[in-house]
This record gives C-alpha cells, structure tokens and sequence, in this order.
C-alpha cells in the first residue's frame, strides 16, 4: 500500500522523468492595457502557486516582470485591467480550493496597496467578469447558490447588486445595461437587464427591465458576450445594407455582440439591438465547418479578434469595423490559442498560445504588421512570426463508436520511428504486431475538448515508451452543439461504451497491445476511468482518477449547490432520476473492477469533494482490489503546483507501467 502525500515535497522516489518542466517557466492570460503600455499576466515559474505579473511595454520591447503583492495565499486565476488602465483586478483561489476571491491593485508601481471587493461573508466565491468603465464587473454566490450580478467601485467599495438568481451569471456591463447568462450547462440563455430611467426617477433606484435576446431554441447556449457603447452609431456597424428601421435612433436601445449556437450547429458571432421597437439580429461572423471559441472588441469597437476552433486547432483571424472586413489567419507559433486581451485601437492583441512541444506562453500580435512576439524575446514588440513547434507533434484521429456515432482524438506516439511503424502497419505495409502499451486520457467537462495543447502529463508516458490516445468521446466540445448533448442523462451509457470503443480502435489499428491499455482522466475524466474500470472491465489493465466522481448520488450530495444546479440537464436530477444516477456510478459496479486502481485528489477540492476518491479506494479495497489514494493537501480541483504535477505525473506512469508488467492483467486481449 501506498501512503498518501502529505505535501507538496513528497515524492515517489521511482525513476525520473527527463522530460521534467519543473523550472520552466509558463506564462498565461494575459491583460494588455487599453492603451497597450502595460501587460499583465499570470506566471508560474515552477516554484509555487502561479502568481500575477506586470510589465512596462515599449517599441523597445517589455520592461523588467513586477510582481503584484496579493495577502492571499493561492493561484492567481484571472486578471483584467480597468478601462483606464489605473487598476488591476485579479481572482484568486485560496489553497487551490473553489471559494475565490477577487482583489484590486492599482497599476502605479508605488502603490502596492490590494483591496478585496464583495468581500462579505454571504458570499460562499466571486468571480471576477471584468470592468464596467472603472468599476469592476463580478459575480457572487451565496453557499446556497443564489448568485448576484455585481458592480463594484474599487475606491469606495459601493456595490450595486444588479441581479441576484440561482444559476445567474453577470456576462458584461455597460451604461446602465449588462448581460446575464442564465440557465443550466448546454442550456444557457442571454438576458439583457435595463435600468427603467423613467421608474427609477420616482421610486425605485434599482428598478430594471429584463428582455431575452434570442428566441428560445432548446439546447443552444449563448454564453460569451460584450455590450457596445451607446455613444457609437452602431446600426452600421451591425446591420448595414439590410433596409432596416434605424433603431439607433431610439435613446433606449442597446446593442451587443454576442457567442451563440443558436439555430446553428456551431458556436458563431451574433450582433444584436434591442429597442423599444423589438429585437433584431445578424449574423457577423460563422464558419460551417468549426466554431468561434471566443472574440474580444477593442474599446473604439473599430476591430474584432475572432477565435476558430477547427477540430481542435485554433485560427486567428482579425475584423475591421464597420465594414467587416475579415483578414486572412494570422500564423502562430502554436496549435492552441486562447485569452484573446486587445488594447484600445486593435492593433495589440495579447494572447496565450501553446502546443504539445511548446508550454503555455504570452505572446503579443501586432497584426497591421504580422509580428508575433513572446514576452521574452529581446526584440518584444517587432519579432517576426516563427513556427516553434516541434517534430513529434500528435495525429488527429477520427473513428466510429458502435452506434455510428463519429469520434476522434489526438495520438500521440512514443517517437518518430514508432510513429512511422504504426501507420506503416495501418496500411498493410509492416509485418508483425509490434504494439505499444497505450493510456487512453479522457478530459473534464464533459464539455471540454482534447486538443493538440501542452499537458504535463503526456511527455514522461511518451518516453516510457506508452502511446497516449487524448480522446474525444461524445459530450465533447468542438463538433457541434448535438454531439455535445449526446451524451445528457441517459445517453452516459453510450459515452461509457465510446471509452471502450477508443480501446478498440487501438487494437483494431495496431496501435496498441490489447493486453496493455491503461485509462486515465481528471474531473469528468476521472469519472470516465472509474467507469470503464467497472463497466467495461476486461478492456483495461489499470486506471487512474484525478478528482473523479465515484457516486453520482453523494457528489450531488457534497459539491456547492450551484454546481449540483447546473448539473441537472447533464447527469440526471437527483430525485426524479435517481434511479439513473445510481445506475450510472461506478461504486455500486466496484465489484467488478479487475484493474489496479490509483486515485489522485486536491484536499481543497468542493467542486467533486475529496469524499468521492476516499469512498471508492475503501470500497475497492473491501472488495479485495488494488487500489492506492494520494491526497495533494496545497491543492484544489485542478493540480497547478509544479512540483505536485511532477509527483502525480511519476506516479501515473509507474502505476500503469507496473500494471502493464504483472501477467494476467485485465485486457481486450483476455476477452
């Protein structure tokens, strides 16, 4: 038996792991000031919780790093600049846990002075949205899960509680008008909250008027929007040549840019009015084979960053307003790109970019001129673009469940000459079997998507000579809005057979030895494993779980309300479907697991409580199974501390390795 971790200094002392980025630095969402003098942006340098960072930016490049003093002890999850660039708000997460905090510092180098907003007690986490002028745009929830749209003054502290609702989420502010996402995960509406000027002069100084700003379509979601300044003439800009009344015109109306799947099957960009005369929308922007993953508007509303996801790589393309001009991609060193941040005029675009070779890293595009620039290049604002990808970077798989659905996935091979053997084996050409051992890696969400990113766990599988499988199974983001809910409620079973379908594939196309394939995943993924370690458990020969659900039925139990809230449409409710729930949880199926079990969790971990991995492990254990826990006691739902994904990384493959090693274990071949 294993003993647990019992800090961030303990270590498994089995073989090393060359690959090791212990001390690299990674840098990620990124600030850049309105006026694109300044950056801000969250480091981790390996030694401790990722930490907010400033720099001074110059056509003579970027100026030395500032560390931002916080009295909290976390890691810095966000941070924005306000839209005079004098203040830095940035969200925390004290312990690595889920009940965050947000504290404001001002950009002046002298003054290192933070000050918590909504900081009161009814508030279980606040959320940092973004600024509403200069006052900072939050969400707050309750521990019962109420949640309140809040816009708070730094200086003053005055607060307005613009709404307050379970399962609320404040989107964006402006003027006396904000935008509310509402509704469960896969269901999300947007609400367009108004102050009533006229009702308000009388009697009631909070009095608002709400209006949904898309019909209803059962299982879209509009989720990522941006109000525009009612000082713009914005009825060319977002509906020109289209013979419409100029809504404009009318002092009440509102315009936004919004990220909707409505009636569409991928996300794309919606501009819309709202006026005394109705709603009206446009399309500004969609693709039909991807989606937009995210946008960000320069202050002037003169440019658009538009954000694609094609089959999980990403393309930047730029739009100038008001004539909507779309420029071609712009080329990134990188396969993933995320955090769009855009100074005042567009011509500064911050971003994160990373890939399989390249770890998380700010970079600066100044489109005009096709120059990207990493924070740590000498030559900081003119760098040319260059592609630092390496040469060992994964395929991208597409195969079919048993049902017909269509999956896919990003492979990723030991080494060159094993990559050549398997696709030469693929077409008939090699001879013999020659098959690797293979780990299967199911993401979180289950809406999140396996895309060609950086993962620290991948590269030590890799050199112990294990073929990695980063799958996509059905539930996944990235291929459209009906594969994404294909997997709600009673349609788990079928996700839990995609998992053994994946197995499959791997045999069938030589990639894998059926006798050695190991399953792993975090959060959802971690519930994934568990669930193919009992429903399908002769496929797998070892499983590892990081911070997974074992019991649908006391995670509902145990995590914050508003996340049980939000989980209704995707797991099954707790009461009217309890049956399901039970049924679906791989700790009443404990008796069936074969494979040698590791579970991994955060000890500040409410999002799925550390209770589901500790319950799991005993239960195994009584059934006479292998099964080892270590418990992380720095961390949260997410493991960020450098030296903790070290230890937990050593641990994963020793774990499989030595599975793979002990004859007789559970595999496809043994069926």
């Amino acid at each position: 038996m294993t003993p647990a971790v019992t800090g961030s200094s303990a270590q498994r002392t089995s073989g090393s792991t060359t690959s090791d980025d212990t001390r690299q630095r990674h840098s990620y969402g990124a600030s850049v000031s309105p006026g694109g003098k300044a950056l801000a942006y969250i480091l981790d340098d390996g030694t401790g919780y990722p930490r907010a960072v400033q720099r001074s930016l110059s056509r003579a490049g970027a100026g030395p790093l500032r560390m931002v003093d916080l009295p909290c002890t976390g890691p810095v999850r966000k941070l924005i600049h306000s839209a005079d660039g004098h203040w830095l708000a940035c969200e925390v997460a004290p312990g690595g846990g889920e009940h965050h905090q947000v504290w404001v510092v001002t950009t002046d180098p002298h003054d290192t002075a933070a000050h918590r907003v909504a900081a009161a007690d009814d508030y279980a986490t606040v959320e940092l949205i973004g600024w509403d002028v200069n006052r900072v745009q939050l969400t707050a929830t309750e521990a019962d899960g109420t949640a309140h749209a809040l816009i708070a003054d730094p200086q003053s502290q005055y607060v307005i509680d613009l709404d307050a609702r379970v399962g609320g989420h404040l989107v964006d502010s402006w003027k006396d008008a904000a935008l509310l996402r509402v509704g469960p995960r896969g269901y999300r509406d947007m609400l367009l909250l108004r102050r009533d000027n006229r009702r308000s002069a009388q009697s009631d100084p909070h009095a608002t008027t709400i209006t949904p700003l898309l019909p209803n379509d059962t299982g879209a979601t509009t989720d990522q929007g941006v109000i525009l300044d009612q000082g713009y003439q914005h009825s060319s800009l977002l509906f020109p040549g289209l013979g419409l009344p100029k809504l404009h015109k009318d002092l009440d109306s509102v315009q936004a840019l919004v990220r909707s799947d409505f009636d569409a099957k991928f996300p794309r960009l919606l501009g819309i009015e709202s006026a005394r005369e109705g709603i009206r929308f446009a399309v500004i922007a969609e693709r039909p084979d991807c989606g937009l993953d995210e946008f960000a508007l320069s202050y002037d509303q003169s440019t658009l960053a538009i954000l694609w996801n094609n089959k999980g790589r990403s393309e930047l393309q730029v739009m100038t307003l008001p004539d909507r001009t779309l420029h071609p991609p712009i080329e990134l060193p990188g396969a993933v790109v995320g955090e769009l941040s855009i100074s005042t005029t567009g011509s500064l675009i911050a971003m994160t970019v990373q890939g399989p070779d390249l770890p998380p890293e700010v970079g600066l595009v100044n489109w005009r001129e096709a120059h990207w620039t990493p924070l740590d290049h000498p030559d900081a604002i003119s760098h040319s673009t260059t592609d630092r990808r390496g040469t060992n970077q994964p395929d991208h798989v597409e195969f079919f469940a048993r049902d017909g659905m269509p999956l896919s996935g990003w492979l990723y091979h030991p080494d060159d000459s094993a990559s050549r053997a398997a696709r030469e084996r693929r077409a008939g050409q090699g001879g013999g079997s020659g098959a690797q051992p293979a780990l299967i890696y199911f993401h979180g969400g289950p809406e999140a998507q396996a895309r060609p990113d950086h993962s620290f766990l991948f590269p030590a599988l890799l050199e112990a000579g294990i073929t990695v499988l980063a799958a996509n199974v059905r539930g996944s983001g990235g291929s459209g809005r009906l594969f994404a809910h294909a997997d709600d409620r009673y349609g788990r079973y079928a996700g839990i057979n995609d998992a053994a379908d994946c197995a499959a594939f791997l045999v069938r196309e030589g990639y894998a030895d059926p006798d050695r394939i190991a399953c792993a995943g975090r959060s959802y993924g971690g519930y994934l494993t568990l669930a193919c370690l009992t429903f399908h458990a002769e496929t797998f020969a070892a499983g590892v779980a990081i911070c997974g659900m074992s019991d649908l039925q006391s995670f509902y139990e145990n995590t914050e309300p508003w996340i049980a809230v939000a989980a209704y449409t995707k797991y099954g409710h707790p009461d009217a479907d309890r049956e399901l729930l039970r049924d679906l949880s791989p700790i009443h199926r404990i008796s069936e697991l074969r494979a040698p079990l590791l579970v991994i969790h955060g000890r500040h971990d409410t999002n799925v409580p550390v209770s589901e991995s500790e319950q799991v492990v005993e239960s195994a254990r009584a059934h006479g199974q292998k099964a080892d826990l270590i418990l992380f006691p720095d961390e949260g739902h997410e493991i960020v501390k450098r030296d903790n994904q070290r230890v937990l990384t050593e641990a994963l493959r020793d774990w499989v390795l030595d599975a793979f090693a002990t004859p007789g274990s559970p595999g496809t071949g043994s069926r």
